[in-house]
């Protein structure tokens, strides 16, 4: 407490206190010339000499380090975003806008000169953000361009608190990291190319040293090599290691030819990659690692972009160049600061839509924004705006043709998500997912489930026929339970003598049945004297019973050993297990049900992930 009492904020918010209570004070005696000079004294600091407070002391005190700067920049880069699009109102000025804006415009450039970009995500809150910065993986959601409606319901007072620390703090980090570059700090901004909508391209970056660098000269020039004369000491000495070093050229040379040799072996052991072989036979096989045929930094720079006018242009501007690109265009409805406007250029190579193709019958609807096949310049390919998204987190162009326009898009998979051993992959095929004979138990189920839905439907229909009546009285009595009913359970446990071979008794009883079942047919074709009709028995069907029965089988061997194994352990550790088994069932419950979902998809042919 001692102190923060001598936080230098405290004093300024003392004097600002002591001013309200001068301007207050004047009002109230009518004194409103002495009251307005008050009050332009306190908004023109520079005049006076008494300077504005700053944040700058408290930035420094809370980071100590750059890196905890950037450990905490997520929250930062996200509340900038969120005002940067904000309407300007009476709670958030247009001053404060206008600042946010910048500073995540120029926190942007940073990230497209370093290309330190990694990831990004479309989904219904906005577009995340995942950089690398020094190592820090910095992830941050942008909202979508849309118009915002400010409601009186949100505290903009606090927030704008927030802002204002935000404010400096990404000011600072901005700094760092554009010096960290050799770039100078703040870039120039233009007023004008900002008026007309360029945004990034209202920014100039800039070197930050003062005229040209001066390189050394590392030689002579020819008029200074002609006036030198050589010293004769060091002549002298050059001389005799000459002659220490004398051996004949032949020798020279394969030494020379050796020494490159070695040269190279050396070069080639340096580049290959380990191969992770398994010592044993039988022992796991590792992934081995490979070299990347592209530099996703450069994932976009042979290329030249178009975007049409329904696209986001600012999401797409700023990852494209993100990740390598240089030529940019658009339409110039979307603003200054294109490569182009010129929709039919050349040299354009990829153009990016987000309209289906026109249909003959929609001619006449002048509302529908729609691309006419006839004006699609050839050797141009043209994909929807997802295919941007989709290739940076997979770090590899993707096929075009699926994502074509008004082609049925691909999932678009989070990148964020960690991959778990046992978990749903959304993104690998599934038969690589399933465990053996899932899709058979999943058919079980399904056919139990119809079964039990049957059974209950023609109970409810006999109910029905036969009017039964249940005595109202008798519906909210409450049965005690009976003794027997213990009794029975501790007879169970009584006469519990170890596991028995349930499964053979279940195929006996299952042989009886269907013995009996057939004996049966056979009485009553005899008393009826009509002959017995063979069933004739479908292959696929009898293979998918006795599968079904060998899945039963090893379901109850896997339970019995489970079982088996939790009596020799303590009652702490059966505890434990019987947690842990739960919670895998659990996922292992969700990851089925996922799986199942696709399965269907996949039959019906709706869709599905598409390689």
């Amino acid at each position: 407490i001692q102190y923060l009492l001598h936080e230098p904020l405290l004093q300024k918010f003392r004097d600002q206190k002591a001013l309200e209570k001068k301007i207050a004070r004047a009002l109230g005696r009518g004194d409103a010339h002495n009251a307005s000079r008050l009050e332009r004294n306190a908004s023109r600091p520079e005049k006076t000499g008494r300077a504005k407070y700053t944040l700058d002391h408290v930035i420094r005190e809370r980071y100590p380090t750059f890196i905890d700067a950037l450990r905490d920049l997520d929250d930062c880069l996200s509340m900038l975003f969120l005002f940067a699009n904000l309407p300007s109102t009476d709670s958030v000025p247009a001053k404060m806008i206008a600042r946010c804006e910048k500073l995540v415009l120029e926190f942007e450039h940073y990230l497209i000169v370093s290309h330190s970009l990694r990831k990004s995500f479309l989904s219904i809150k906005g577009i995340y953000y995942q950089a690398t910065i020094q190592g820090q993986d910095i992830l941050w959601l942008v909202p979508y361009k849309f118009n915002q409606r400010v409601t009186g319901d949100v505290d903009f007072r606090i927030m704008g608190t927030f802002v204002e620390f935000y404010q400096t703090l990404l000011g600072f980090v901005n700094y760092r990291l554009y010096t960290s570059l050799g770039l100078a700090y703040p870039p120039k901004f233009n007023k004008e190319s900002d008026d007309q909508g360029a945004e990034l391209g209202a920014f100039t970056l800039e070197g930050n040293s003062v005229g040209p660098i001066e390189q050394p000269k590392f030689g002579l020039t020819s008029e200074e090599a002609r006036n030198a004369k050589p010293d004769a000491k060091l002549q002298v000495e050059i001389d005799k290691l000459m002659a220490q070093l004398n051996v004949p050229e032949e020798k020279a040379k394969e030494l020379a030819s050796k020494a490159d040799a070695d040269m190279e072996d050396a070069e080639g052991a340096i580049d290959a990659l380990d191969k992770f072989v398994p010592v044993a036979p039988g022992g796991d096989i590792l992934p081995q690692p490979s070299y990347s045929s592209t530099d996703p930094s450069t994932l976009f720079s042979n290329y030249t972009f178009f975007l049409s006018r329904e696209t986001p242009r600012q999401p797409l501007e700023f990852i494209l160049r993100a990740f390598g690109c240089k030529r940019i265009g658009w339409d110039a409805v979307l603003g200054a600061g294109a490569f182009t406007h010129n929709e039919l250029d050349p040299s354009i190579t990829h153009q990016i839509v987000d309209r289906p193709p026109r249909q003959v019958e929609d001619e006449d609807n002048q509302t529908a924004q729609t691309l006419v096949k006839g004006s699609r310049v050839p050797g141009r390919t043209y994909v929807q705006p997802q295919w941007v998204w989709d290739s940076i987190n997979e770090e590899e162009l993707k096929r075009a043709d699926l994502y074509a326009p008004g082609a049925q898009l691909p999932p678009h998979l989070s990148p964020f998500v960690k991959k778990v051993r046992g978990a749903y992959d959304p993104s690998a095929p599934l038969d690589e997912q399933e465990r053996e004979n899932e899709e058979l138990e999943a058919d079980t189920d399904d056919e139990e489930d119809e079964e039990d839905e049957e059974e209950e439907a023609e109970e409810l229909t006999a109910a029905e026929v036969a009017n039964i009546d249940i005595d109202a009285s008798a519906a909210g009595m409450e049965v005690a339970g009976s003794d027997d009913e213990d009794d029975e359970e501790e007879a169970k446990e009584a006469a519990f003598g170890g596991f028995s071979d349930a499964e053979e008794d279940q195929e006996s009883e299952d042989e009886a049945t269907t013995a009996a079942v057939q004996r049966q047919k056979e009485l009553e074709a005899e008393m009826t004297g009509v002959p017995l009709k063979e069933t004739k028995v479908d292959p696929r069907a009898k293979a998918k019973a006795d599968a079904r029965k060998k899945l039963s089988k090893a379901r109850a061997e896997e339970d019995e050993e489970l079982e088996r194994g939790k009596m020799m352990l303590s009652r702490r550790k059966r505890k434990i297990l019987e947690k842990m088994v739960y919670s895998n069932k659990e996922k292992e419950k969700e990851a089925e049900g996922l799986r199942a979902k696709r399965r269907k998809i996949e039959k019906s042919g709706k869709g599905g992930v598409r390689e």
